[in-house]
């Protein structure tokens, strides 16, 4: 269904929804299970809700340039509040639900917060526990009222309640949000996203209304997006990619977007619904991959070789069938019978039936991963982007799709490598700047637009960039040669027994590595092989997992001792930690980036040992539990000693960079 000529003059999100509203009144605009049912809202029904929220909120002082804070799961409520927040010309504020107590007080009081949507008793508790801090702090609202009914607080207020009184309000003057949107342009702030904070405390990213409706019609061309699109609402809402995806693109294109009833309940959701535009990062595939494979080694034998007779069919020509190539009439018959017995049961399992396109990013995918799901008929493809772009540097046109780079420069967007070998980028998505800190903006942003991106990268012969790692972690061996710790650490989480790697080199003679283990991967294996376990730490410190973990290790090895420049990055030694690396323990970012330095420094002991004639070494570290308590785990951790190999002739030629100066 085409989208009427006047959308182009919609240049804030609840112009887009007056528009939709009108245009696409009885179309589904967001569907919500709960208790085993989805229900739907129209566009109709959508801006009804929004607009008896909005005014809701004004009757309790929300005005313009308020934030309201969100947190909570992908909830059409959570997603309400936003647009309601800015149909008042407020700012909404989205924090990660997983964030601990210390995470959410920084931004509630970094960005002078009033207003809070909360999306349960865990995040009120949450916020209450920290309330006397914020001295900004106005009103708490909650959407879903369990365990609230005790709770004595005059800043408390219902969902619901809210919406009651606006929707009063709205009776006695229909005009009321009227002046309010059309007051509004393009260039006022849509939302703040706060990043990860790998390297230090989150920056709040300040996006405009077109930064983001700009990026998401240049996408939605490129793609051809229809309004018929159905997309899978999961990812964190304080996420840009979940901005973009399940906020910016749904209203400029008007598809309909789906939350899933939990985290529990994620890949029965997904296959009901059967999205037609998909994006995960690396780790959902690989954890469907793993889960595949789990599955495959307890089938009967004529299943396993029915399986891995058709994989080799769709390894050998599946991609050329989806590029739409030429293929030999027999091969094309033998993926024909392939897809009627292997190829479609398992993406119907998967819930990727309908997929249309499919957009990976976050991490580096490894290729086998990669030509694994193009190979079954799915048009995976890897974008390059950052929360400072609203998502899109770079994106693979279809039939240029490459498991080793990251694509072209998407729509409207300028990409350059300088002198120094980052990629700086400009274009419509160029964040405004970071809220209250002007010198980070200065550092990040030149006075012509260009944005440093702090990644390394180059690209090839065909004007395809690739990304070898982030600029300040790119190092040297002591013999010189490069060091690019993450490109290694993405080669050896392919592997499903492997969960997470973090790598060390820089200024040392050898590479080493500390590793953690897949628990759901391994825990199977050990079930199979009846090999008990109580823990976590028991399991990783079982003999054949190591075994298992070193041969990984040795195939990651060998396919570095083919590339001229990492092949000195060989891992000479490595331990398996025992614990996961934790968001709460400070380790990893919510977004699960490893954050380096804390890693240096609280396994610093470990590292020590790598380096040095050690056979074994003794830990004692602090966690975090679920509940919030603190306790310690200590443990005497073997260290395991690798063959390293020379550097041998690759399988193809090097690829040379080119690189522009800015």
């Amino acid at each position: 269904m085409p989208m009427s000529a006047d959308i182009a003059t919609c240049n804030t999100f609840p112009k887009l929804l007056l528009h939709n509203a009108a245009h696409l009144a009885n179309q589904a605009a967001m569907r919500e299970k709960e208790f085993g049912i989805w229900q739907t809202w129209t566009w109709r029904q959508m801006k009804a809700e929004i607009f008896a929220f909005a005014a809701g909120l004004e009757t309790l002082g929300f005005g313009q340039d308020d934030k309201l804070t969100i947190v909570g799961r992908n909830r059409p409520k959570m997603y309400w509040g936003m647009t309601a927040a800015q149909c008042l010309r407020g700012v909404p504020v989205p924090i990660y639900h997983d964030a601990v107590v210390a995470e959410m007080e920084y931004v509630l009081a970094h960005c002078d917060a009033r207003f809070v949507l909360a999306e349960d008793q865990e995040q009120v508790d949450k916020v209450l526990e920290i309330a006397e801090k914020l001295p900004h702090l106005a009103q708490i609202i909650y959407a879903d009222g369990r365990g609230l009914q005790a709770y004595e607080s005059s800043k408390l207020h219902d969902f619901a309640a809210i919406q009651r009184r606006g929707r009063q309000l709205l009776a006695r003057n229909a005009a009321l949000l009227d002046a309010h949107i059309q007051a509004a342009s393009g260039d006022d702030t849509a939302i703040f996203l706060y990043t990860s904070g790998t390297t230090g405390k989150p920056k709040g990213v300040v996006l405009s209304n077109h930064n983001i409706i700009a990026t998401s019609r240049h996408n939605a061309d490129f793609e051809n997006l229809t309004c018929d699109e159905q997309v899978f609402a999961y990812l964190p809402m304080a996420w840009v990619g979940d901005n973009l995806f399940s906020y910016g693109q749904a209203y400029v294109v008007g598809f309909c977007i789906n939350c899933p009833e939990s985290e529990h309940t994620l890949a029965l959701d997904l296959r009901e619904i059967g999205p037609t535009y998909y994006f995960a990062p690396p780790r959902i595939f690989e954890d469907l991959l793993t889960n595949v494979m789990i599955r495959m080694q307890d089938a009967s034998r004529l299943k396993q070789k029915l399986f891995h007779y058709f994989m080799g069919v769709a390894r050998r020509v599946g991609i050329s069938i989806l590029n739409r190539e030429a293929v030999a009439w027999r091969d094309r018959c033998k993926y024909w019978l392939g897809n009627m017995l292997i190829y479609a049961p398992l993406k119907n399992t998967m819930g990727f039936s309908r997929i249309r396109i499919a957009y990976t990013a976050g991490e580096a995918v490894g290729a086998e991963l990669f030509n694994f799901y193009r190979a079954l008929g799915i048009n995976i493809k890897q974008l390059y982007g950052q929360t400072e772009a609203v998502v899109f540097v770079t994106v693979q046109p279809d039939h240029e799709v490459r498991a080793d780079t990251v694509g072209r420069p998407a729509p409207q967007v300028e990409v350059v490598v300088n002198e120094d070998g980052e990629v700086l980028y400009r274009g419509p998505g160029v964040f405004q700047g970071y809220y209250k800190n002007e010198q980070a903006t200065r550092d990040a942003k030149d006075s012509h637009g260009w944005v440093k991106t702090g990644d390394a990268g180059y690209f090839d012969d065909d004007g395809h960039l690739k990304i070898i790692d982030r600029a300040k972690d790119v190092g040297k061996l002591n013999n010189g040669a490069m060091f690019a710790p993450k490109y290694i650490e993405n080669k050896l989480k392919f592997f499903p027994q492997i969960r997470e790697a973090v790598t060390f080199g820089d200024q040392r003679d050898y590479v080493t590595a500390l590793v953690n283990i897949d628990l759901d991967a391994m825990g199977d294996w050990a079930e199979r092989n009846h090999i008990p376990y109580a823990s976590y730490q028991e399991l990783a410190a079982h003999s054949k997992v190591y075994e298992m973990i070193k041969r990984n290790i040795e195939q990651v090895n060998h396919d570095l001792a083919a590339d001229r420049r990492l092949c000195a990055s060989q891992i000479k030694r490595f331990l398996i930690l025992h614990k996961e690396l934790d968001p709460d323990d400070g380790e990893m970012t919510r977004t699960r980036k490893v954050r380096r330095a804390t890693i240096f420094d609280k396994y610093q002991t470990l590292i020590a040992a790598l380096y040095s004639d050690a056979t074994h070494c003794y830990i004692n570290t602090e966690v975090t539990f679920e509940d919030g308590r603190r306790g310690a785990l200590e443990a005497d951790l073997k260290i395991g000693e690798l063959e390293t190999e020379p550097l041998r002739a690759a399988t193809g030629a090097a690829t040379r960079a080119t690189r522009t100066s800015h």
